[in-house]
């Protein structure tokens, strides 16, 4: 197990400097944002002063667009930087303008690295904190912990915002899996992505693309770059996410800087409504969406794309209940499946297998992916494993490439013993697989 506890007890212990100040439900608000900041600062010590001489000589020369090329000042493949002289040393050599100083810092990323803190709203709270007196405390004691990807790799960061987000959730009795899925499934579910292109997977120079259309922090991303690297360090996975919380989605997206890939292959929004990868074709799609999810509110241009488009869009075979979208994310998945082959793994509760008689929307999404025998498996997981809830769950395997033993099948595998015992539960969560 990854050690990450002890600089999750270091930031929480920032977060209890807020009691009185900010309930307990709102300290992610200001926690969160600024452990990115911590880290993206960390990355940025070692050429600041470089970067600033650099700024300096090219605003000497007339040169406006400077982004890339302070970018390969910062070096080591980070694709991004801060040209403002403050950083976390800087800011507390000046207590009473704190607040002040802190917003040129942040104005001073570069724009990929600046949006990040902005879909936090971090700003809209620089002066409360100030106004508290508690500014200039949070800043000093974040200076203290060293975020660098050298001392907390991304793996580790992963953990730490997830335990967070986990422990900020219960405050506000919000549901935390809603944000991240346990590291145990996610490897399980690439597992099963991946275990029929072995093969193709450890051949030299090769590439994939990944998409999961609710990616919450990253996670599920992390864990199939990891584990595609272990088989085979000369192969590449691009990785694609989309997310409509705006704190997992800057989480995500830091993540994604920091390890020097495109920022841009993360989007913000509803994937059901503002399809952020239109027309995007993918080898592998995997996802955790929200449980039971009421999509009432966005129903107008789901029900519109599903009469004017039909099969040539996103939901032909039909919508599910209002009360549970579960069985669009399948659907907006399918659709970007490749005509050459495509696998798909996707965590349901009971719902989108048992829900709905003969006739109803479900029934009718149901029979049309049997239909198309594009359902592989059905994979029953041991109850409790979850963070929110300790209802049964099932992973889906998904493709238009079945091999030929496997077509006009489906595979249903029952795995709900197979499970240890945890010696400290998390939540709800109490078994591991």
């Amino acid at each position: 197990m990854v050690n990450f506890q002890d600089k999750v007890s270091f930031i929480w212990s920032i977060a209890e400097i807020l009691r009185g100040d900010y309930k307990q439900s709102d300290y992610g608000k200001v926690i969160l944002p600024m452990t990115v900041l911590r880290r993206l600062d960390c990355v940025l010590e070692p050429s600041k002063e470089e970067v600033l001489e650099k700024k300096a000589e090219l605003e000497k020369m007339g040169i406006k667009d400077t982004d890339s090329i302070l970018n390969e000042v910062v070096g080591e493949g980070f694709q991004f930087h801060n040209s403002n002289k403050f950083d976390f040393e800087k800011l507390k050599a000046d207590p009473n303008n704190i607040a002040e100083n802190l917003i040129h810092y942040i104005n001073g990323f570069s724009k990929n690295a600046r949006e990040i803190i902005e879909y936090f709203n971090f700003t809209d709270h620089i002066q409360r904190l100030d106004k508290a007196d508690l500014l200039y405390m949070i800043v000093q004691k974040f200076s203290e912990i060293d975020l660098h990807p050298n001392q907390v790799t991304n793996l580790e960061m992963g953990y730490v915002f997830e335990e967070l987000i986990r422990r900020f959730s219960e405050q506000s009795n919000e549901t935390a899996g809603e944000h991240f899925t346990p590291r145990e499934v996610i490897k399980l579910m690439v597992n099963l992505l991946f275990t029929e292109d072995s093969e193709g997977l450890t051949r030299p120079g090769i590439i994939r693309t990944l998409f999961d259309p609710a990616c919450g922090t990253g996670g599920m991303l992390s864990v199939a770059e990891n584990y595609l690297r272990d088989l085979n360090t000369d192969a590449s996975l691009e990785v694609f996410g989309q997310e409509i919380n705006p704190e997992s989605y800057s989480i995500c997206k830091s993540d994604m800087l920091l390890k020097g890939e495109s920022a841009t292959n993360v989007v913000f929004g509803n994937s059901f409504t503002e399809d952020g990868f239109k027309g995007g074709r993918f080898d592998y799609m995997l996802t955790n969406p929200p449980f039971g999810v009421d999509w009432k509110k966005y129903s107008k241009p789901i029900k519109d794309e599903e009469k004017k488009l039909a099969y040539n869009g996103r939901f032909g075979a039909g919508t599910p209940r209002v009360s549970d979208g579960s069985l669009l994310f399948i659907q907006h998945m399918i659709s970007k499946m490749k005509p050459e082959g495509s696998r798909i793994a996707i965590v349901f509760n009971g719902s989108p297998l048992f829900t709905g008689g003969a006739g109803s929307g479900e029934s009718n999404i149901r029979r049309w992916i049997i239909e198309n025998d594009w359902l592989e498996a059905v994979v029953a997981l041991p109850d409790q494993l979850f963070y929110n809830t300790g209802i049964s769950t099932y992973i889906w395997i998904v493709t238009n490439k079945k091999t030929d033993d496997r077509k006009g099948k489906v595979q249903l595998i029952n795995a709900v013993d197979f499970y240890v015992k945890m010696r400290k539960s998390l939540g709800n969560k109490r078994n591991m697989i």
